[in-house]
């Protein structure tokens, strides 16, 4: 008879967790799903040489990727049109899981369907049957696995039946290629009509997460979203957390950036980095520095102590910063320490 020895150099497999790398994982919306608290958004991983605007290129990324399973970041956030519309965020990725089959399953793995993508004509585009089916065998292509573990539908299609757009997912989650929908980039209103649609269908097309922009300094873009998803019982993930980089202790001197820094290469430094902007994140280094952690640390932290918020998926360009991102999953703030942080983010003063 063949016996199976367990490699205890991988896993010391406990009978339950909530764990994994030291990283807390917390469940998504009301599903059986469990995510890091702390995820890894790759919407700059690519290949810069091709010209697709990516940050990171696969050489950085690959040794990133395996740093972020060591960590416990495990639940990474793709989609399909990233840099340029070039699925090369999705290809990084895919070179990764090819490298490392044994992992994949130590991943939440999410990308995203909507933007015209992997053809030119109406049909490449939107929410309809077509599209969906397609658009997710070419992401699964990519990404070099046989199923995703989330899939976001990256906005709200008012030209296709909302019925439809969800048979579809009904279809590919019995099919064994889609485990859970998200949706991004939704109004208040939106949210609540594919709700409701998928109140009349099989849970399991019911959304469990909402992905969002957000950062503490300006609230929501898209207001009431939060406040829906609390009363839903679904996950908020928000992206550019951070402010697009601004809540960090690089750009506490602002007078210090230059050529590298994101918010200068894409010239945004002038209209974020405002004396009422600067002015809260020189109070949060200083509650940082008091506290013996980083700024974006802190704020991440935080973050994960709002009603609703889900998973923080920070980006990450280097080694250094996603150790940084992933210890704010572990950061315990009390009450006095959120009430503080708070009091930065309330005040009106720009």
């Amino acid at each position: 008879m063949d016996h199976h020895t367990p490699d205890q150099s991988l896993y010391n497999v406990p009978f339950r967790t909530d764990e994994f790398g030291g990283m807390p994982y917390r469940y998504v919306g009301a599903s059986g799903l469990r995510a890091s608290a702390i995820g890894l958004g790759t919407w700059k991983f690519g290949y810069p040489e091709t010209g697709d605007g990516a940050r990171v290129a696969e050489d950085a990324a690959l040794p990133l990727l395996s740093r972020a399973v060591e960590l416990g970041v495990t639940f990474w956030d793709t989609a399909n049109r990233y840099n340029a519309a070039s699925g090369n965020s999705e290809r990084v990725i895919g070179r990764w899981l090819a490298d490392n089959p044994s992992r994949r399953r130590d991943v939440v793995v999410a990308t995203k369907t909507f933007g015209g993508m992997d053809g030119i004509t109406p049909n490449h585009s939107g929410l309809s049957r077509l599209q969906i089916i397609q658009s997710v065998k070419a992401s699964l292509a990519r990404l070099r696995t046989d199923y995703l573990d989330l899939l976001w539908f990256h906005g709200f299609d008012s030209h296709v039946p909302v019925a439809e757009s969800l048979e579809v997912v009904e279809d590919l989650v019995s099919q064994g290629l889609v485990n859970y929908l998200a949706v991004s980039n939704v109004e208040r209103g939106q949210l609540e009509e594919l709700l409701t649609v998928a109140g009349t269908m099989s849970r399991r097309v019911r959304p469990v997460a909402v992905q969002n922009r957000y950062d503490p300094l300006n609230g929501e873009y898209r207001p009431g979203v939060l406040e829906l998803c609390v009363a839903e019982d679904l996950s908020f993930v928000p992206y550019s957390p951070l402010a697009q980089g601004l809540l960090t202790d690089r750009y506490l001197d602002p007078d210090r950036a230059g050529a590298g820094d994101r918010l200068v290469d894409e010239g945004l430094l002038a209209e974020l980095a405002t004396e009422g902007n600067l002015k809260k994140l020189r109070r949060l280094g200083d509650l940082a520095a008091g506290w013996d952690t980083q700024v974006s640390t802190l704020v991440l932290g935080y973050l994960l102590t709002l009603p609703g918020m889900g998973p923080q998926i920070p980006a990450s360009s280097s080694i250094a910063q996603l150790e940084a991102n992933a210890s704010a999953g572990r950061l315990h703030l009390d009450a006095g320490q959120i009430g503080e942080i708070a009091e930065v983010f309330a005040d009106q003063g720009r």
